[in-house]
């Protein structure tokens, strides 16, 4: 695969050491177009952008800051640190690169990073003028991270901190963050909305989670590198600025995210909560961290919200096994004989197994297995799981058949 030096070649631009930064035509160098300073390292000199969010912005409908405790995302992502350590010391971090396929020949070549300093949000922009300036850019990095301790970034783990890292080893510069804590909001996302939302995106999230929609200077991500590589080519930085934008809306919103997420697992029954599945959701992740008396109350206030047919079996079927898990049988038994009434197959089965191995009843539990074969026949299914159910169904009717003596 070709790398960032051999496209700009065939761009026609030379890089490194054959030439100094790019001739800025008048008017259109980048801190014309951005807002930012010239900052000195011992490895030479970097642009650095900066914008301050106060205590009272808001990112569409909710607050940037993260007000809550972080404990149970903490125990979801199996990091102490991140329930130990206070807000000031996470640094919300992402990058635009030269190309999506990682690398030694894949450049960050603006990296916003976004912290908490005395409760307003401090975010600031390294950007490489040139690839030459890209130790000075990454010497920069270090001076703002230095004060913190983890990182919270989204798909981060998968690209963006790798390809920092590569980087800093090109140049034998040791990676700031190595040791860091590390929050990537991705996959709990999809945890908490890949049953409700078709995207999982950070601007789909943004938009549809949070309520923000950006302004017309948005850039597509696809286009990015394009508007770097054209940048290096001409001097001219003005469509950079759309880019600028697009990576702190990232940042910004990355804060946000991650308050909205602590709050909805600080309280989730205060109105934050609005949609059945969200609740069935965090019922499923405080399921799998063994928080079953918090898990069994979220399912039923999801099944008290309107819920489809698929998805009141999916949250009936949960709840009624964790029912069984906690020891409540009567609760497990009303909502089995709920769901049976809805034509759920697993219902009619889990209420066959009651009867025959709790009541010691195989009569009632052949009643409720051949209810089960009637809602198999009847069932629009595929016909592999339709196969499924009925191997089953008959291998245990006849079990029970045998032991009623018929």
């Amino acid at each position: 695969m070709p790398s960032l030096a051999d496209k700009l070649k065939s761009l026609g631009v030379k890089t490194g050491r054959e030439i100094q930064p790019p001739p800025q035509p008048d008017n259109h160098s980048i801190d014309s177009v951005v807002a930012g300073s010239f900052y000195s390292t011992s490895l030479g000199e970097a642009f650095v952008a900066e914008q301050i969010f106060d205590e009272d912005y808001l990112h569409g409908d909710v607050s940037h800051l993260v007000k809550s405790p972080l404990t149970l995302i903490s125990e979801w992502a199996n990091d102490v640190r991140i329930a130990e350590l206070p807000i000031g010391k996470f640094a919300f971090l992402d990058t635009e690169t030269s190309g999506m396929a990682g690398g030694t020949g894949t450049y960050a070549f603006l990296v916003g990073v976004g912290r908490f300093v005395e409760g307003r949000f401090n975010l600031r922009q390294f950007f490489m003028r040139d690839p030459s300036e890209e130790p000075a850019t990454l010497e920069a990095l270090i001076h703002f991270l230095a004060p913190c301790q983890a990182l919270v970034t989204f798909n981060g783990k998968a690209f963006d901190v790798p390809l920092l890292a590569t980087r800093y080893s090109l140049h034998r510069i040791p990676p700031p963050f190595k040791n860091y804590a590390h929050l990537d909001l991705l996959p709990l996302a999809r945890r908490l909305w890949r049953d409700r939302l078709p995207s999982r995106a950070l601007k789909y999230l943004e938009e549809h989670v949070l309520g923000f929609t950006r302004a017309s200077e948005e850039v597509p991500g696809y286009e990015i590198p394009w508007l770097y590589f054209d940048y290096l080519r001409t001097g001219d930085a003005r469509p950079l600025g759309g880019v600028f934008y697009h990576n702190a809306m990232d940042v910004v919103a990355m804060a946000a995210l991650l308050g909205h997420m602590s709050d909805l697992f600080a309280d989730p029954y205060n109105g934050r909560v609005e949609h059945g599945l969200d609740f069935i959701a965090l019922g499923k992740l405080y399921e799998d961290l063994d928080h079953w008396d918090e898990a069994a109350r979220l399912f039923e206030r999801g099944l008290e919200s309107r819920l489809d047919e698929s998805d009141f079996g999916v949250a009936v079927k949960r709840l009624s096994i964790l029912q069984k898990k906690r020891g409540d049988i009567e609760q497990a038994l009303r909502l089995w004989e709920q769901a049976a009434e809805r034509g759920h197959i697993y219902a009619h089965i889990e209420l066959a197994k009651y009867h025959e191995h709790k009541k010691r009843d195989p009569q009632a539990a052949i009643k409720w297995t051949k209810s089960a074969r009637k809602e198999a026949e009847r069932a629009d299914l595929p016909v592999y799981i339709r196969r499924h159910w009925l191997e089953e169904i008959d291998h245990r009717l006849l079990r029970l058949e045998r032991k009623a003596g018929l």
